[in-house]
């Protein structure tokens, strides 16, 4: 065998993904808001696109019919006729090796209808979600505006600072010696200033711990007698539900107690949440299903997504006009461009459709009958249904809102683990399961259900579950374990 140097040429197979197909994929991943926002900076840069509003019925049609004198064959119809070789979305990214070769052409993903021929145009009836008002002062602002009206000179700018140390919560986070230390003034005047900051609104701001919070609410609704003080002094013994030391050490019998206790819940552990954060978002659906006469229906909502089109008058105007070679090279860019992203957003409507519709498919008893009837489904299995790529799947159910009679769902809510069934029955969803402990629990009654109880009940309902996949899927539910549901039983909390 040789070990000298030589040249050997190889042929070999592999699918080349180009920019303009990785940043289709890329668009399956977004939501509609999120496309919107992709839309809005193409038609900035791009002086041949135009964004048309979906209820401008007339004008679209007939932009649509000047676009398919001008344009050339789509890609599925290329494919189909054996002319070109289309571009897939449906591919797996991860294992695909990324060139920068040129080509737009995009491959079919699905007929974008409902389950019954139902057209994918977007619904009429979704529901119109109103974005809410902006936030409003933060709890930085409040506090400084109140700052401003009671302190001057040196303590308003120890007051600035130490209102700048307050968290979200309304919790101070640094050491009041620090802050002496760092401003160059004796403590007794940030302990002085810190005083007046704990008087704002609102009550509790200020705090450095739990316990001085809760005490600060409590003076200032005249509450804090020295029982109240004791109480707030041993927090501990309150959330391990410890009634009987707490009554010794408070000094005071069971109806002082219960009503001390219903006082203590009523202060607010965190005053300072209520300021400042990010104005509150309301989903908007990227889909709507509902029920027809024919059967199920599954529309895109486009209420945020504009109808974009390529203006074939104004490239026609341009390219008529004297242009050097570079002006006509840029003419030609912009054209592709909006070409390709037309085709791109058309596809990946299409695309969505088709996944939402097996979805609807698959899980029809859902639609009907409720979360109890929410069969197990995975990726694989609508993928294997439609023919596609599991992650194409994956990309499509990202950050996607369903909107039904029954509420407002994500996606990826529709593909739950598989439970097996008691009796050797099919098997069902973990949400089911979920639906059916959270049942259970709410109606409970006198009697606090243990873990080993619930998987009892469980069975009984036909659900083969461990005792330990029980205490996860509560966990997950935010319901504490019997032993802590029956302590805030003891402590009036239900």
């Amino acid at each position: 065998m040789s070990l000298a140097p030589r040249l050997d040429l190889r042929q070999s197979q592999s699918l080349v993904m180009t920019p303009q197909l990785q940043q289709a994929i890329k668009l399956l991943a977004l939501s509609n808001l999120e496309i919107e926002g992709v839309i809005a900076e193409e038609l900035e840069k791009n002086p041949l696109l135009e964004a048309v509003p979906s209820s401008d019925d007339a004008p679209v049609a007939e932009r649509e019919r000047e676009v398919a004198r001008d344009e050339p064959a789509p890609a599925d119809e290329l494919v189909m006729a054996g002319e070109a070789a289309g571009e897939s979305l449906d591919v797996d990214v991860a294992s695909e090796r990324f060139d920068d070769s040129p080509s737009d052409s995009l491959g079919t993903a699905g007929d974008g209808l409902g389950l019954n021929g139902a057209s994918s145009s977007a619904s009429q009836d979704g529901p119109d979600l109103d974005a809410f008002a902006a936030a409003g002062a933060s709890l930085a602002d409040h506090l400084l505006q109140q700052a401003g009206a009671v302190l001057t000179g040196v303590d308003l700018f120890v007051a600035q600072h130490l209102i700048d140390l307050i968290d979200e919560a309304g919790y101070l986070t640094s050491a009041l010696l620090d802050v002496a230390t760092r401003l160059g003034v004796p403590l007794v005047q940030v302990e002085r200033v810190l005083a007046v900051i704990q008087t704002f609104d609102p009550t509790g701001v200020g705090a450095r711990d739990l316990a001085e919070c809760i005490a600060l609410q409590a003076k200032e609704a005249d509450r804090y007698d020295p029982a109240m003080a004791r109480l707030i002094d041993h927090l501990d013994l309150v959330a391990r539900g410890d009634l009987a030391r707490l009554k010794r050490i408070c000094q005071v019998d069971d109806e002082d107690m219960a009503d001390m206790i219903r006082e203590l819940r009523s202060y607010d552990p965190k005053p300072g949440v209520r300021f400042g954060g990010e104005p509150m978002q309301a989903v908007t659906p990227d889909l709507h299903v509902r029920r027809s006469p024919a059967g199920w229906v599954v529309e895109l909502d486009s209420s945020t997504l504009p109808r974009v089109l390529v203006d074939r008058r104004y490239h026609a105007e341009l390219a008529a006009g004297s242009q050097d070679k570079a002006s006509k090279a840029w003419l030609g860019d912009m054209l592709a461009s909006a070409n390709w992203l037309v085709k791109a957003l058309d596809q990946r409507q299409k695309t969505i459709i088709r996944v939402a519709t097996e979805i609807v498919r698959q899980q029809e008893a859902f639609f009907v009958h409720g979360v109890s009837h929410l069969r197990p489904l995975t990726l694989r299995q609508v993928a294997d249904a439609i023919e596609m790529h599991e992650s194409t799947v994956s990309r499509v159910t990202s950050n996607k809102y369903l909107s039904c009679a029954r509420g407002l769902f994500e996606l990826k809510y529709f593909f739950t683990s598989a439970i097996q069934s008691a009796d050797g029955g099919d098997a069902v969803s973990a949400e089911a399961v979920k639906s059916a402990i959270k049942a259970l629990i709410a109606n409970e009654g006198a009697k606090i259900l243990s873990d080993d109880t619930l998987v009892e009940l469980l069975n009984a309902k036909g659900f083969d579950i461990a005792r330990r996949t029980v205490a996860k899927y509560r966990e997950a539910m935010g319901i504490g374990s019997s032993v802590q549901r029956r302590r805030q039983r003891a402590l009036g909390g239900g």
